[in-house]
């Protein structure tokens, strides 16, 4: 037994979440002090709040100048919420029809544990009904799926609350701009860790009522929670990207190549779409796409830990320690936010990179410090692991190291994606350099450049998969995915700084602030384009580990020895697995191919067809727009959803367990290299 009781436990996780929540809800408070009105009811052009800045531009009308500003960041608001509230609608209809098949399918099958005793569904000394765990399971699911949603929703909301406050905050300082959009990328990244890690929390302790000392019961059925999680992200990934993607290549080509105006200009029909795309691509979708890597990372994490001594035990503390970490993740990362809020002041441009590549640093150097205290106090000196059948022995400080190297593979593959990212090294000044030839050489040297930057990443995962796995078995990789997570608030908190810098960049320039303050938010935005790339590299080295472990429950909980590569029926799986990535990517690609070639034919059109519109007279028709990037990518998010849901369950039902163990292993493999 380790050094922390149960009651304490049940005491610290639920306190790390609702300080999370509440450290989210105050860093809102402080961006909301930035004044939101000139008076009570006054009203110009059906708004009636007024963002407005505090400094006076020379020739600049700051009245008009922040009108302006609150209607672009009211319509912003407004198409972004629309969209997401018309998915939501979409996907409520793909919850309850999943809900349903996962409960079929987990209530009818009577083999469904791997142990042949009479009663439906065995596990331990206990006899639950198959029933049962299909109700929790589809209980789990659900509850998943809303917590993903409503991650997205809070985080879209906070950007679009804030990227217009973040531009006028830029008339003052640059040190004040930056800490407005940092602020709201924090509520955001504290929100989802501190929601996904209650509702998680709270949701065992229920199961539990039912359930009691049965944990490979409970926690099988826990799974639900990362299952639904990654189902919404699934889709909200997709969607987003799509309309974010069409939008964006609409605006600017025929803005930025055709008619040779500045991006986000005001006479762009495309430049609200392009903005509102930021936020529910960018954040929201990575968002939900985070939270599901979080979720199944801890289920994944949970479920393999319930057959192991600390399930025998019924140790609570033990098995909870991959919420004590996520736990102590949260509090690391509210120290970490406090070195760029409040304890330093940027002074400069050339300061706002620098300062977010520190959080990362000062984030991991704090929680490897965490882990070694809470793996000292929850877990025994000595324990079990049962891994195919196999007994492990383990001590506590191998599985701090299974954490550890998790977490500095993650620093490391967010450090190289941004030296493979940012204009300051040779890479992206190669590709840049080949523009002088023309486009064929420019693309020849983009995609080696994408080709050659998966190399160091990988290397990080494949040592990071080979200590854990040497170390604890697929409980080690487990743990290593969520070490790799556990600072999430603050790497969560750097992704969503980029989209907000981004629509403060546009709202400036459509706004016609002033040269000075558009440096500022060029800067901000220019930061955020490589912050975002480093999110999106946690977020694909997490999956790399998350679906190795998930995919050695699957193979444990099967009752597969071994999965021979030379068997046909696993081969063939291997084979179709692989070619899954390429055939996902090709159906979003000619997605957003479809939906940026009726964006690019109505901005010409509207260039064409209003008088004015070049020069700045006429007004542009920015709802055409929005329609078109909003109905493209809400019909073309589902064939791909279908593929990835659907193909595990015929292939599984169909050809057996063998070959859904080639699939997945082939899908994960070739997947990694693709993303």
């Amino acid at each position: 037994m380790g050094l922390l009781s149960e009651g304490v436990t049940q005491v610290v996780i639920p306190l790390a979440a609702l300080v999370g929540i509440g450290f989210a809800l105050l860093q809102w408070f402080l961006v909301s002090r930035i004044k939101v009105s000139v008076g009570s009811g006054e009203e110009h052009d059906g708004i009636t709040d007024r963002l407005i800045g505090a400094d006076q531009e020379e020739g600049v009308d700051t009245l008009e100048v922040t009108i302006k500003c609150a209607e672009i960041q009211n319509a912003i608001s407004v198409g972004a919420t629309s969209f997401l509230f018309t998915e939501y609608r979409y996907l409520s209809i793909f919850m309850g029809v999943f809900g349903v098949i996962i409960f079929l399918f987990l209530g009818s099958v009577k083999g469904f544990s791997t142990k042949s005793e009479p009663c439906t569904y065995n596990i331990g000394n206990t006899c639950k009904p198959a029933l049962a765990n299909a109700i929790f399971t589809t209980i789990a699911f659900l509850l998943g799926a809303l917590t993903s949603v409503l991650s997205g929703f809070l985080g879209m909301k906070i950007a679009t609350y804030a990227n217009a406050r973040t531009t006028l905050e830029a008339r003052k300082s640059v040190g004040k701009a930056f800490v407005t959009a940092f602020r709201s990328g924090v509520v955001m990244g504290f929100l989802l860790a501190a929601n996904g890690l209650l509702v998680l929390y709270v949701s065992i302790n229920l199961f539990k009522l039912y359930y009691g000392d049965d944990w490979e019961g409970l926690y099988e059925s826990i799974t639900g929670y990362g299952l639904g999680g990654s189902s919404m992200a699934l889709f909200g990934r997709v969607g987003g990207g799509i309309y974010t993607k069409a939008a964006d290549v609409g605006a600017d080509l025929v803005g930025k190549v055709e008619k040779n105006i500045p991006e986000d200009d005001p006479r762009n029909p495309a430049v609200i779409a392009d903005n509102v795309g930021d936020n529910v691509g960018d954040i929201a979708g990575m968002g939900s796409d985070l939270f599901g890597s979080y979720a199944e990372a801890s289920c994944a994490a949970l479920f393999v830990a319930s057959i192991s001594s600390f399930g025998t035990h019924h140790d609570y503390t033990a098995m909870s320690y991959p919420l004590i970490i996520s736990s102590m993740g949260i509090v690391v990362c509210l120290i970490t936010t406090l070195f760029a809020t409040d304890l330093f002041e940027i002074k400069s441009i050339s300061k706002i990179e620098s300062t977010l590549k520190r959080q990362l640093l000062i984030s991991t150097i704090l929680m490897t410090a965490g882990i070694a205290i809470v793996t000292y106090f929850a877990l025994p000196s000595e324990f079990t692991l049962f891994d195919f059948g196999t007994a492990k022995i383990v001590k506590n400080w191998h599985l701090f190291s299974c954490v550890a190297i998790g977490l500095w593979a993650g620093l490391a593959i967010g450090y190289i994606t941004e030296y493979y990212t940012s204009n300051a090294y040779s890479p992206v000044q190669d590709v840049a350099d080949s523009c002088r030839t023309g486009a064929s050489t420019n693309v020849i040297f983009g995609l080696a450049l994408g080709y050659k930057s998966v190399i160091i990443p990988i290397f990080a995962i494949a040592v990071a998969i080979y200590v854990s796995f040497s170390l604890a078995a697929m409980y080690g990789i487990a743990v290593a995915a969520l070490g790799m997570l556990s600072t999430i608030a603050t790497s969560l908190a750097i992704d969503a700084y980029g989209p907000i810098g981004d629509n403060a960049g546009g709202i400036a320039e459509m706004a016609g602030m002033s040269r000075k303050v558009r440096e500022i938010t060029d800067a901000l935005d220019a930061a955020g384009n490589t912050t975002a790339a480093i999110g999106k590299g946690f977020a694909i080295g997490s999956a790399a580990l998350v679906s190795l472990a998930l995919f050695g429950a699957y193979v444990s909980r099967a009752g597969i020895k071994a999965v021979d590569v030379l068997t046909p029926k696993v081969f063939i799986g291997l084979i179709v697995g692989a070619m899954l990535p390429y055939w996902f990517s090709a159906m979003t690609m000619k997605s957003v191919g479809s939906a940026s070639l009726k964006m690019v034919e109505e901005v010409r059109r509207q260039f064409n067809s209003i008088p004015g519109l070049l020069e700045g007279r006429a007004r542009p028709d920015y709802a055409s727009c929005v329609k078109i990037s909003t109905d493209a990518s809400l019909r073309e998010m589902i064939p791909p959803g279908a593929l990835v849901m659907l193909t595990p369950l015929i292939a599984g039902t169909f050809f057996g367990v063998a070959t859904l163990a080639g699939i997945l292993a082939g899908s994960l493999v070739s997947g990694v290299q693709v993303c």
